[in-house]
C-alpha cells in the first residue's frame, strides 16, 4: 500500500508560527503533527509514501528522513498553492493505474478503524459531522451509505457532513484520468483544482465511492483546535509521566509531556502541557499549553498558550504594596 500526504500548504491560520516553520511540523502531545500521521499509516503496513511539499518543504524532508529512516519516501515540489487536486496530480509519476492508494491530508488527525477502510472492495472516504460544514468539502450519501455529490466549501450546504481528509482509492488510474481531466479542462472550485471535484468526476462517471464515519477528527489548522488535540492525546497516553532529570522543586499536573532533557525550576507545569526538547521554564506556572523545542520562559503565568521553538519570554516580577480595600485587576 502506498500513501500520498500533501503538505504544502503556507498554514496561515496559524501565523506567526507557520513563517519559520511548516504547519505540518507544529508539535502536539511530544511530536510533530506529521509524526502522528506516519506513525498510524506505518502501523498498517504501509511503507511507501509520496509527500507533496512546497513552502519550507526542505524542513519536512529533513524531518522525515531523520525519523523515518526505513521508509520508502519521495519528495515532490508543489511551487504553487493550485489545491489538492493539483496537489494528488503532480504525483501522478508514483501511481500505478492499476494499484490502490491512501490520500491523507497533512494537518489532520483523526481515529478510525483504517485497517477496515483498506480492506474494503470499494474507494472509501472519511466523514464526520461538524456544526458549521462551510469550510469543508461537503458530502451527501445514500441510505447504504455511498456519496451522492460531493462539493468544496458550499456557501449553503445540503448536508453537515465534512470530509476529514482521509481517501482511499481503489484503482488509482480513475482518480489520475479524473484530474487529468479537470486540470486540462480549468475545472476549479474557488480558482483552485480540488481533490472534492476529481472525486464527484468519478461519481458521475458511475464509479461507486463509499463513506466511513470516524470517532474523532482534528483539522490542525488553528491555535484552538492544536491545544485542544494536544489535551486529548495525552489523556490517552497511557505511561506515566517521566519526569525529566533537570526538575527541581516544581509540580506536575497530568497529564503532560515532557521532554527528556527539558529543565524546570520552581514551576507548576499542567493539565495538559507539552514541552519540547531543551526547552527551559523557571518559575512559572503553566497550563494547557504547547511549549516548542528550546523555548525558555521565566516568570511567565500562560494558559491556553502556543509558544513556538527558541521563543523567549522574561515575565515581570513586582512588589506591591497595597492599602486596605484596595483592588487590582491585571485582567483588565
Amino acid at each position: 500500500m502506498k500513501a500520498i500526504i500533501p503538505v504544502a500548504g503556507i498554514g496561515s491560520r496559524l501565523r506567526p508560527h507557520t513563517h519559520t516553520q511548516p504547519k505540518a511540523l507544529i508539535p502536539v502531545a511530544g511530536k510533530p503533527i506529521l509524526g502522528h500521521i506516519v506513525d498510524g499509516l506505518v502501523q498498517e503496513g504501509i511503507d511507501e509514501i509520496v509527500f507533496i511539499i512546497g513552502y519550507l518543504g526542505d524542513k519536512i524532508d529533513s524531518y522525515i528522513r531523520a525519523a523515518y529512516p526505513k521508509l520508502k519516501t519521495h519528495f515532490v515540489i508543489q511551487t504553487t498553492g493550485k489545491g489538492t487536486g493539483h496537489a494528488i496530480w503532480l504525483a501522478k509519476d508514483y501511481i500505478k493505474d492499476e494499484e490502490d492508494i491512501l490520500i491523507v491530508l497533512g494537518d489532520t488527525i483523526w481515529d478510525a478503524d483504517l485497517k477496515k477502510v483498506l480492506e474494503s472492495n470499494y474507494s472509501s472516504i472519511g466523514l464526520m459531522r461538524v456544526d458549521d460544514p462551510r469550510q469543508f468539502g461537503v458530502a451527501q450519501i445514500d441510505k447504504d451509505g455511498f456519496v451522492k455529490s460531493l462539493i468544496e466549501k458550499p456557501r449553503i450546504p445540503k448536508s453537515n457532513l465534512a470530509l476529514i481528509g482521509v481517501y482511499f482509492i481503489k484503482k488509482a488510474g480513475e482518480l489520475k484520468e479524473a484530474l487529468e481531466y479537470n486540470i486540462q479542462n480549468d475545472v476549479r472550485t474557488n480558482n483552485e483544482f480540488h481533490l472534492t471535484d476529481a472525486l464527484m468526476r468519478m461519481i458521475e462517471k458511475g464509479i461507486k465511492i463509499q463513506s466511513f464515519n470516524v470517532e474523532a477528527w482534528f483539522d490542525c489548522g488553528k491555535k484552538e483546535i492544536l491545544l485542544e488535540t494536544n489535551a486529548t492525546l495525552l489523556k490517552r497516553q497511557k505511561k506515566p509521566i517521566e519526569a525529566p532529570k533537570n526538575i527541581g522543586d516544581c509540580i506536575l499536573i497530568p497529564p503532560v509531556h515532557i521532554a527528556a532533557d527539558a529543565k524546570i525550576k520552581h514551576s507548576i507545569i499542567g493539565p495538559n502541557v507539552s514541552m519540547g526538547e531543551g526547552a527551559i521554564i523557571e518559575n512559572s506556572i503553566i497550563s494547557e499549553s504547547i511549549i516548542g523545542p528550546f523555548a525558555h520562559l521565566e516568570n511567565a503565568v500562560l494558559r491556553s498558550s502556543l509558544i513556538g521553538n527558541d521563543a523567549s519570554l522574561h515575565g515581570l516580577v513586582q512588589s506591591l504594596n497595597l492599602g486596605d480595600s484596595t483592588e487590582i485587576d491585571y485582567n483588565r
